[in-house]
């Protein structure tokens, strides 16, 4: 049996819209994918994010609004977990010496 889920974190990506008002349909969009899928595996996921990449220490990156935007999040595939962990612009990400560390 599949469920759905569970994002934690989601205060980060509030905060950050709070700032980046553009953002909102983006994170707003992944948002919702995210909450409506189940992902057993890194290829599930990449079959619905085919852009998504694994940084290391259960860390993925996401490309938002034609990668203008990144979220960094913890997926435990066994128990249906993301956690948010740190969401900014390209520009922001480029500064970030290991993601895996986020």
């Amino acid at each position: 049996m599949s469920f759905f889920m569970v994002v934690y974190g989601k205060e980060i990506l509030e905060a950050f819209v709070i700032k980046h008002a553009i953002a909102k349909k983006a994170i707003d969009r992944w948002l919702q994918i995210v909450e409506e899928s189940t992902f057993d595996t890194f290829n599930d996921l990449k079959a619905i994010f085919p852009n998504a990449d694994y940084v290391g220490n259960e860390r993925y990156v996401f490309n938002l609004k034609g990668n203008n935007y990144r979220i960094i999040a913890m997926i435990a595939f066994i128990g249906d977990t993301i956690i948010v962990r740190w969401v900014g612009t390209h520009a922001e990400y480029d500064k970030i010496n290991d993601c895996s560390k986020i």
